[in-house]
């Protein structure tokens, strides 16, 4: 579709989950209706009070298309509680569903390499740290979204097998993964926790 290429759109498993940016540029029901997407997960969080916020939410609500918000902020470090309510919305809404944030880079990225990883197991990590490719993806994140690429590997390494929801849910902090990336000199990726100022 000819919309595909400025919305940065490509399935990250065919016919059950798509990612993408923003809709800037408009025509978002012929481009929902052309890949028939049947849920959409923003990871800007809820924005009701932006213009683009308004738009996406009243054209999937005339189209049926269920949107969720989920909150992910690409300079700072995820809490527990927003990565499970990322695979809340993975497991929740209807498919295909696309997961978009601004520009379908960053965020996006590691949204989709988390899905992989939740839907295939650690058997996907190669997969998913795929997802972070420059092309076609466009992943060429600033100094401090580095550490979205390094999720992946942190996550697989800490987890020991465990699944990805069971090591979330149980194990992960924020904490603990910002001391893995000082102790192996990417402290300058991030900065900070979220809800945390940096120091």
């Amino acid at each position: 579709m000819i919309l595909d290429l400025p919305y940065n759109f490509h399935w990250i498993e065919r016919r059950e989950a798509a990612r993408s940016a923003q809709a800037y540029a408009g025509f978002l029901v012929p481009f929902l209706r052309a890949h028939q997407i049947r849920a959409v997960i923003n990871l800007r969080g809820t924005n009701p009070a932006h213009p683009w916020w308004k738009y996406e939410t009243r054209v999937c609500c005339n189209l049926g298309v269920v949107h969720r918000d989920a909150k992910l902020n690409s300079r700072q470090l995820p809490s527990r509680l927003m990565l499970v309510a990322l695979l809340d919305a993975f497991d929740s809404v209807p498919r295909p569903f696309l997961v978009k944030c601004s520009g379908g880079q960053d965020r996006t990225a590691f949204a989709a390499a988390l899905f992989l990883l939740h839907r295939r197991g650690w058997r996907a990590l190669a997969q998913a740290e795929q997802q972070f490719a420059r092309w076609p993806y466009l992943h060429w994140p600033r100094r401090q979204q580095r550490w979205l690429k390094l999720f992946p590997g942190f996550a697989a390494e800490t987890a020991a097998g465990v699944p990805l929801r069971g090591w979330l849910e149980n194990s992960y902090s924020a904490d603990d993964f910002s001391r893995w990336l000082k102790d192996r000199g990417h402290g300058e990726t991030f900065k900070g926790l979220y809800g945390i100022s940096a120091a």
